[in-house]
């Protein structure tokens, strides 16, 4: 039996967390969600980590995405349902180029808190503490509404309870159907713009088209109208962790009863500090996410410390860097993993490293600079014989104006149309099909060089 404990943590280092000023009244909201019912259940994240060990192997593909931030005056059943939507558009298209399932972890149902650049913010001469997030405090320029709150824990477990049972209904009552998918998919490629993608498109038909003439639909009737859909968030309020973290009796481990993965975020994983501890001690699937900071021996100390066993699909490799600044970077972490013999999966998160302001002042994101980014961590690891192992995206089924480009050409002076993100911005329902396309693209041509090389070999 392990002797970790879930408030181990509290004993090291502390970084991008709130200090609530009512101790009584944060113990008090501590209390009771430790005895609420779990979000999720370990057999579900142990299935989740099996089919991460097999995206590890190139036998899976990860697809991850949803909201920066989840808002609570953002939270309706259309919002969830539309996200679900692309998600599975997406993975259907990713499914046909990579010929290897996806799996599907949504940034859902608990990613309500966000590290911040800075502790506090100045409008106008007044500096008030930053924005951290629904779960912590709120987005008003005030300073009571920018006092951390531990009542809003109860508020954050409460939408994410709603939008799980909504997430397990959809994807087992139908909804998940996979021609409907397909149907959905076929609209978005009608238009002039998307004559490329129609190829592929007019491909899945014909699958599916057979697999109907083969009787394969009457045999898999179940398979093809349900989904796998897991839920994922950063783990960086620990005390709504601890709370929530539960003994799972046929293990005997600990699991984050908060979502069936968590991740450490690039500005938390000090090998020492608090975040690494509370991940470390917990059976659910560990995100990683690795910027341009990452060194090698931080990163070997931090794969020893979060997978001492080196279990496939247990660690989630989660590299942001930028796009023209992966091949400064990825190789020598990639390289780093090698010599250690490391069970990983690599992942890409392009948006991170591709933040800039525009001209009339808003955050976004350029398209352009997302795919690049894709196809640069795609070429190192053609480049290294390695195996890209999923994507990262924020993004969210809405018509949002956030992230300039894409085949619908959101243009800078477009930002302030439907600009609702509470943080960073994400990719609309088009922008995020379309990457879809063009990732699939990378997959098919990876798969069809390796291919090659081994008829050659």
């Amino acid at each position: 039996m392990s002797t970790w404990q879930k408030s181990d943590w509290r004993k090291k280092p502390r970084v991008q967390m709130p200090d609530y000023t009512d101790a009584a009244a944060l113990a008090k909201v501590e209390e009771r969600l430790s005895h609420y019912p779990p979000l999720v259940f370990a057999g579900e994240a142990r299935k989740l980590k099996r089919q991460l060990g097999a995206a590890s192997r190139g036998e899976a593909f990860l697809l991850q995405g949803g909201d920066c931030a989840e808002a609570f005056d953002q939270f309706s059943a259309d919002a969830i349902r539309d996200t679900f939507k692309v998600m599975l558009q997406m993975a259907m298209v990713l499914t046909y180029g990579a010929k290897v399932p996806v799996v599907k972890v949504g940034r859902m149902a608990g990613q309500f808190a966000k590290p911040r650049s800075a502790p506090t913010e100045t409008v106008d001469g007044v500096e008030l503490p930053s924005y951290r997030g629904d779960i912590i405090n709120e987005l008003d320029f005030t300073p009571e509404a920018r006092i951390p709150n531990p009542e809003k824990m109860l508020q954050a477990y409460t939408q994410a309870a709603a939008t799980l049972n909504l997430l397990r209904a959809f994807s087992t009552g139908g909804y998940a159907d996979v021609h409907q998918v397909h149907q959905w998919t076929l609209g978005f490629t009608e238009g002039e713009k998307a004559e490329r993608y129609r190829d592929l498109a007019n491909r899945i038909t014909d699958t599916l088209d057979f697999m109907k003439a083969a009787g394969v639909e009457s045999d898999q009737a179940h398979t093809l109208q349900s989904v796998d859909f897991y839920t994922s968030h950063e783990a960086l309020l620990l005390e709504y962790e601890e709370a929530l973290c539960r003994l799972d009796s046929t293990s005997g481990k600990w699991l984050a009863g908060s979502g069936h993965m968590v991740w450490i975020g690039d500005r938390t994983r000090q090998p020492d500090g608090a975040h690494v501890e509370f991940a470390r001690g917990v059976l659910n699937p560990i995100g990683l996410k690795c910027g341009p900071s990452m060194e090698p021996e931080d990163l070997k100390r931090l794969m020893a410390t979060l997978n001492p066993e080196n279990e496939a699909g247990r660690l989630t490799l989660i590299a942001r860097f930028g796009a023209g600044k992966v091949g400064d970077h990825l190789p020598r972490l990639i390289r780093t993993v090698k010599e250690e013999g490391a069970n990983v999966v690599w992942v890409c998160d392009p948006m991170h490293g591709n933040t800039i302001k525009s001209a009339t002042g808003f955050k976004t994101r350029p398209f352009d600079s997302v795919l690049r980014e894709v196809q640069d961590f795609f070429a190192v690891h053609r480049a290294e014989g390695t195996t890209p192992g999923g994507v990262h995206f924020e993004m969210t089924g809405q018509d949002v104006t956030e992230c300039t480009g894409g085949m619908r050409a959101v243009s800078e002076e477009n930002l302030s149309d439907r600009y609702h993100t509470a943080c960073d911005p994400r990719l609309n329902a088009s922008q995020s099909l379309e990457l879809a396309f063009l990732v699939a693209e990378e997959l098919s041509n990876l798969r069809d060089s390796r291919a090659a090389a081994a008829q050659a070999g």
